[in-house]
């Protein structure tokens, strides 16, 4: 028989649930039901042929005989809290009563593993898998949380979203990439729904109760002064890309792109037209530029120090340093295609005050982040405390002592040829 350590450790019966087992209910109605229902013995006794026998012997005989029924209660106790809830072999880890399956891990895991790379050995393959069981766990736990609190995303909420991670890319695109990471659109919408559900949650229960005070903000400016310091002017420019060639993947809000140079020029004279009749300028380079590194962030390259201007092509670096703040280029053509570009501001040298906007939106952005970061993290070990959580997965790797389970093994899609 294993002892109480151990049949606790694997979820077993302890002193709160052998009182629930000796009442006949559930542990979890333990507090709410009371009173044997085991019949004693004490009725038979009587009529046992005990008459010639001692007062004191008849006492002795109660008194066994009073036991036999806890006895027997016990070993039923031992036997009923001994027989754990069978689950299925794919069975990985249960959350609060639901089952988190090992096709669902392993559709994640494919998604997280290059197919074009070096496939992971079994150790290490079975180690991710071990994190995104982890993942799916704290996502489950933080989304019951959230459908209590009334704070589960709604249909609109999710097709939004669904619109909007969709519009970059064609119907055909949209469907390779979602056939390469072997989800679906119904796998799609459920994960947007739990992503929304536990950000509406957070939001709630983390993120609105942090204040950042202008205390907080002196004590990190003077503590941190150095990163302030500006060695080099810098420069803070976006840009519009147009390429007079078919591009593999484009990323524009209107999967707009030029093939030839012909197709270019009228893109580029229509962009001008545009930004000259007051357009603005972020949202055309979302719906027009081909670089599918900057358009999403409306062309937004953030800051650029003078040393890395002096690296680019000398065009490009004469264009940048002659513009003003909020003033756009002529289009600047070039080896690999057209630039349309736009100064959003200008760096000079020397130590930012702290007064200076850029550097109070800085410190409070990195202020915030931390204690986002902390009271999340403090959130979800409650929420952990809190439920009624196993892993499965684990005790298979626990329980191989060395050797790996079948659990390690995954089958990957074959490798493309010819990339």
């Amino acid at each position: 028989m294993e002892s109480e350590l151990a049949a606790r450790s694997r979820g077993r019966c302890g002193r709160e649930e052998a009182r629930a087992c000796l009442h006949g209910v559930h542990p979890w109605r333990a507090r709410e039901e009371s009173g044997l229902s085991h019949p004693t013995l004490t009725s038979s006794v009587a009529n046992h042929t005990f008459v010639g026998r001692s007062m004191e012997q008849l006492k002795g005989v109660k008194r066994a005989g009073a036991l036999l029924p806890l006895v027997a209660v016990l070993f039923a106790v031992v036997a009923g809290c001994n027989k754990q809830t069978q689950h299925a072999p794919d069975v990985w880890a249960v959350v609060n009563g639901k089952e988190v399956r090992r096709d669902e891990v392993e559709k994640y895991y494919r998604t997280r593993v290059n197919p074009e790379g070096q496939e992971p050995s079994q150790e290490e393959a079975l180690s991710l898998k071990l994190n995104v069981l982890e993942e799916l766990i704290n996502n489950e736990i933080l989304l019951e949380r959230a459908k209590k609190l009334n704070l589960e995303a709604s249909d609109g909420e999710v097709e939004d979203k669904f619109t909007e991670l969709k519009s970059p890319y064609t119907e055909d695109e949209f469907q390779r990439q979602l056939k390469s990471g072997g989800v679906s659109v119904d796998d799609l919408k459920r994960d947007l729904r739990r992503q929304l559900s536990i950000t509406k949650l957070m939001n709630r229960e983390v993120v609105a109760k942090i204040a950042i005070t202008d205390q907080d903000v002196a004590e990190f400016y003077n503590t941190n002064k150095a990163q302030f310091n500006v060695a080099e002017p810098q420069y803070r420019i976006a840009q519009i890309v147009v390429t007079p060639r078919k591009e593999q993947q484009i990323r524009n809000r209107k999967n707009d792109d030029a093939t030839n140079e012909a197709e270019a020029q009228r893109k580029v004279k229509m962009l001008m037209d545009r930004l000259n009749s007051g357009a603005d300028f972020a949202q055309l380079a979302m719906d027009y530029s081909e670089d599918m590194n900057s358009a999403a962030t409306g062309g937004d390259l953030g800051y650029l120090p003078e040393s890395a201007l002096n690296q680019s092509d000398p065009a490009l670096k004469k264009m940048v340093v002659g513009l003003k703040p909020g003033q756009v280029s002529p289009p600047i053509q070039l080896k690999e295609g057209y630039r349309i570009l736009k100064l959003i501001t200008r760096e000079s040298p020397g130590l930012r005050g702290i007064s200076d906007p850029q550097v109070q939106q800085t410190i409070r952005d990195t202020l915030r982040n931390r204690k986002e970061q902390l009271l999340k993290a403090a959130y979800l070990a409650i929420a952990r405390d809190e439920a009624r959580t196993t892993n499965y997965l684990a005790q298979q790797v626990i329980e191989a002592a060395g050797k790996l389970p079948d659990a390690a093994k995954t089958t990957l899609p074959p490798k493309s040829i010819g990339h």
